[in-house]
């Protein structure tokens, strides 16, 4: 590289870093954030329009975090050694968000947990439902992810989840799934599939206490709509027929 052009772009990634350092990410673009990630591992090169061109073909900087290495490596300017960066901020933001839900006392705030199960959910293109197990006391015991691809009432088996919960000791469950085309709402199968759990757990004595939809932008609570609340009225009503339904 010509020494002028080496100048420029180190006095680039040089402003690029400063601005960085005096005020956060405040009035970075997404292609700089991606940008700034790819210089980690690119010492000599220009990223800038590497960065734009991975934000045209991912969409959204969430989008390009969730890329897999052979999807990075597509496009033009990214190979195996520059998205170190990438892989590296998408993994430290994971565990870093996975410890603050894991090792508080007790799930009182919401808050942590939607932004885990969003970081860790919404850009997926798949499918994926996770169960988040508890203890008596609400403590997180540990989450996975149990099923991927298309969810219908056919590919979430509440025999397999009471199973793992059974496995983890939990005496509550936190559930949740993404949906790839960025709208939370919930489908006929989503309401049929948590009447199932609810009604599985119930009969093991355990609570679920959230079915959480993440979308692109948003998400939807089962509890705050009142599904959750809803649905357990009605195992109720049928446990208390029961007996007169057998005389």
């Amino acid at each position: 590289m010509p020494k002028d052009k080496e100048h420029k772009d180190a006095g680039h990634r040089k402003r690029l870093r400063d601005k960085f350092l005096r005020s956060g990410l405040s009035g970075f673009h997404d292609y700089e954030v991606v940008e700034l990630l790819l210089t980690l591992g690119t010492p000599r090169k220009d990223c800038k329009q590497a960065a734009k061109d991975a934000l045209k073909r991912f969409k959204t900087l969430q989008g390009v975090f969730e890329a897999s290495p052979r999807e990075l490596c597509e496009i033009n300017g990214i190979g195996p050694t520059n998205q170190l960066g990438l892989r590296l901020i998408k993994a430290v933001s994971d565990r870093y968000l996975h410890a603050r839900v894991m090792y508080r006392d007790s799930i009182n705030d919401s808050k942590n947990l939607v932004a885990y199960l969003t970081a860790n959910m919404r850009d997926k293109h798949r499918e994926c439902f996770k169960v988040v197990y508890l203890d008596a006391k609400n403590r997180v015991l540990d989450a996975e992810t149990l099923f991927r691809g298309t969810l219908t009432a056919s590919s979430v088996y509440p025999r397999e989840i009471v199973r793992a919960a059974l496995d983890h000791h939990a005496a509550a469950l936190i559930f949740a799934h993404n949906h790839p085309s960025g709208d939370p709402q919930p489908s006929p199968e989503d309401i049929a599939i948590t009447r199932q759990l609810i009604f599985a757990c119930r009969v093991m004595g355990m609570t679920v206490h959230e079915h959480v939809i993440i979308g692109r932008e948003t998400y939807f609570s089962f509890a705050d709509q009142g599904h959750i609340k809803r649905i357990n009225q009605e195992y109720e009503n049928q446990t208390t027929q029961m007996p007169n339904l057998l005389r």
